[in-house]
């Protein structure tokens, strides 16, 4: 599929969804935005309040449609393994940014299902759901980029409203990342839900 096919999805899935979507965005910015001064909340929240996001578009994407009620149950579900999972992907992405900033973007690639492998299992550990997504999206990055590439026009057009069209904007990449998850985990076989060995769960090797 290419970034034209997974944006038509995530349109249509939006259709008469648009104002929980929003909602959930809005929600997702305000609380990221009021704990941006301080610094322990955004590491122990911005994980489980991104997974709670995910976990709306990724019920519309299955069911196309979505309720606001999916962020909260699924923000304190596996709290813990979600936080860490932020500050681990934080901590990586930074550390291999220091090698120059290319590889920082491209680990960042590699780590960004990490989220979503976590909303098909809330028990899984940190470690092991960004290796799961490292697995995932080996071979895939590049689409994914050419699929948030693809909204640089909406973007752009997002600058000259100063930010205000970004309101439906990032819902709707959100939506088109989603379905994205949807068709790689098809392609995969639903071998990211299948338990994986002592060895590579525990195992930051490769990271």
């Amino acid at each position: 599929m290419f970034a034209k096919d997974y944006r038509r999805q995530a349109w249509g899935r939006l259709s008469g969804n648009w104002g929980v979507a929003i909602l959930a965005y809005l929600l997702y910015s305000l609380i990221i935005g009021a704990l941006s001064g301080t610094g322990i909340g955004v590491l122990i929240l911005a994980g489980p309040l991104y997974a709670g996001l995910i976990a709306v578009f990724v019920q519309l994407a299955r069911t196309g449609s979505a309720k606001i009620e999916y962020m909260f149950e699924n923000l304190t579900n596996g709290f813990v393994n979600k936080m860490l999972t932020y500050i681990l992907m934080e901590v990586y992405t930074f550390l291999w940014a220091l090698l120059f900033i290319i590889p920082g973007i491209v680990k960042g690639y590699s780590y960004s299902m990490a989220f979503y492998i976590m909303n098909d299992n809330p028990e899984m550990g940190a470690n092991e759901a960004i290796t799961r997504s490292r697995e995932m999206m080996n071979g895939h990055k590049w689409q994914l980029f050419c699929l948030h590439f693809s909204f640089i026009g909406w973007i752009l057009l997002s600058v000259l409203t100063f930010g205000v069209l970004m309101i439906f904007v990032a819902p709707y990449m959100q939506a088109a990342e989603a379905e994205f998850y949807e068709n790689l985990k098809a392609e995969a076989g639903l071998a990211q839900a299948a338990p994986t060995t002592k060895e590579t769960t525990d195992s930051t090797e490769f990271i």
